[in-house]
């Protein structure tokens, strides 16, 4: 069925193919059917002034790049075949103003008016004359006993903003309906113009708890383009920093999921361990958080032996802790009880949202680009893939502790097996156009960028893709027939970003 497709430079394995109208709904079918998945949908609008709409559907051969130009402002809709692409349209709506046909939900998702501008994605966005604040059209629920329960945007706490409506019998929830958005930063339009560097960074602040991610992800889509290969030592060093990346998010949420049923003791001993792990980040990367320590080209900055043996040290001991943590809380009778059972996503429901991830793992949806798509480094280190069929919260944590050792066992493989040489290939500032995409598999899920530069090297367009985009709505099924207490529990279970889904 992709007879005409291309195969786009890069070590990955990108397909790109232009696809008529008629094409576009027959191929997203055909891929449906044979179990593959829409990882990210996006519009873009030309110089000419013409429209395309984008996809980006996983099979097992890799991904395979849809673009289809529009014949007027409108294309037909797919979510109905992948129902993760419902937000995905209603985001395209509101940047370009290119709406899609037949699709089940057309609400609007930002509200762009109050900002005196709409289709702000455009080349010369429109004036939104006397749009200000509108009411977000929620879905309600009657019926005997039925009442709403209004929580957001403001949080208690740091939590970033997002409103969340229940709809409960009790305690017992019969409808979540979220609205995010309030997080929008407007990255893809200042992307527009940027120079490859300057993107780099920029993709390591679509979602700041996945700052490797985001950046390798797009520092790949670029070298594809620019034709920069990458040495051993760098691909090696971006590895390392990944799985690092993994672990310390893995200890927080383990931590904070400690908390939320009140064992106290759980959450204060792997917190501290994160602590811990923050400080030697600091001291071997330069960032507690490893920020902008993936450039074009390579790492920033090389790492000395002395540094690698420190961090290594601090993985042993980690291990240790970390196992002694997870017997602890296997053994405790009222955690366990909080954890079973508990926002349960069958993986009949993962299947039919296309999950997969951290989350989609848990639900036994074997995705993991680490293992189906390895880089250089990870296809010498033999990743182990951890899954489990339960969905519910207690699968999920468990996934997360073989993830935790696994990466801790690889952080340990990398810092051996490190490559000798150069960290970084320089780019020498000439021009290319073309159109590329990247990938990683970043600790909660994979995160997508596609990118197309002009003549000059310069950003005509960039697309970032986090798995956030595609699981919230199915945190919103997970949560049905549950009660609101536990509502906490199973978003903190999942702890997907409101800032790399809204952009």
């Amino acid at each position: 069925m992709w007879m005409s497709s291309c195969r786009l430079p890069g070590a990955q394995p990108v397909h790109y193919q232009r696809v008529t109208m008629e094409q576009w709904r027959t191929l997203a079918v055909t891929v449906q059917q044979q179990g593959g998945r829409l990882m990210s949908l996006w519009g873009q609008e030309h110089a000419s002034g013409t429209f395309s709409i984008e996809a980006a559907l996983v099979v097992q051969e890799g991904v395979y790049w849809l673009s289809a130009m529009l014949e007027s402002l409108h294309y037909p809709a797919i979510d109905d075949i992948f129902p993760n692409a419902n937000r995905m349209q209603r985001v395209t709506a509101d940047l370009l103003g290119i709406s899609a046909q037949g699709a089940r939900d057309q609400r609007p998702w930002w509200q762009h008016g109050q900002w005196g501008c709409r289709w702000p994605l455009r080349k010369t966005p429109l004036e939104a004359e006397g749009e200000g604040e509108r009411d977000y059209p929620f879905v309600t629920v009657a019926g005997p006993g039925v009442h709403e329960i209004p929580v957001g945007p403001v949080h208690a706490g740091i939590i970033e903003p997002g409103h969340f409506r229940f709809s409960v019998v009790g305690e017992r929830i019969l409808r979540l309906d979220t609205h995010l958005g309030y997080t929008h930063k407007g990255l893809e339009k200042l992307a527009a113009g940027m120079d490859p560097e300057s993107l780099v960074r920029l993709g390591g602040r679509v979602s700041g708890d996945s700052t490797v991610a985001g950046s390798w992800a797009t520092a790949q889509a670029l070298e594809a383009v620019l034709g920069l290969s990458v040495v051993p030592r760098a691909e090696w060093l971006r590895a390392l920093w990944l799985e690092c990346e993994r672990v310390i998010n893995h200890l927080g949420d383990l931590g904070a999921l400690c908390n939320d049923v009140g064992w106290s003791y759980g959450f204060a001993q792997l917190m501290t361990l994160k602590e811990a792990t923050l400080r030697i980040y600091q001291e071997v990367g330069g960032h507690r958080y490893l920020r902008d320590i993936i450039c074009l080209g390579g790492v920033v900055r090389d790492v000395s032996r002395d540094a690698l043996a420190l961090l290594r040290g601090h993985v042993l001991s980690l291990e240790r802790e970390v196992r002694h943590s997870e017997e602890r809380l296997r053994d405790h009778a009222g955690v366990q009880d909080r954890w079973l059972t508990t926002g349960r996503v069958s993986p009949s429901m993962a299947a039919y949202y296309g999950m997969s991830g951290l989350a989609g793992r848990a639900s036994a949806q074997a995705w993991d680009w680490r293992v189906n798509f390895p880089s250089l480094a990870y296809q010498c280190a033999d990743v182990q893939m951890a899954t489990a069929t339960q969905g519910d919260v207690a699968a999920r944590v468990a996934v997360r502790f073989a993830e935790l050792h696994e990466s801790l066992r690889l952080i340990g493989h990398f810092v051996e097996q490190m490559p000798q040489g150069n960290w970084k290939t320089d780019w020498n500032g000439e021009g290319r156009a073309g159109i590329g995409m990247g990938w990683v598999e970043g600790w909660r899920g994979e995160m997508m960028a596609a990118v197309e530069l002009d003549e000059r090297g310069r950003i005509v367009r960039w697309h970032p893709e986090e798995v956030s985009m595609s699981q919230w709505p199915v945190l919103e099924q997970a949560v049905l027939g549950n009660i609101v207490p536990d509502f906490p529990l199973i978003n903190k279970s999942f702890n997907l970003s409101y800032s790399g889904q809204d952009g």
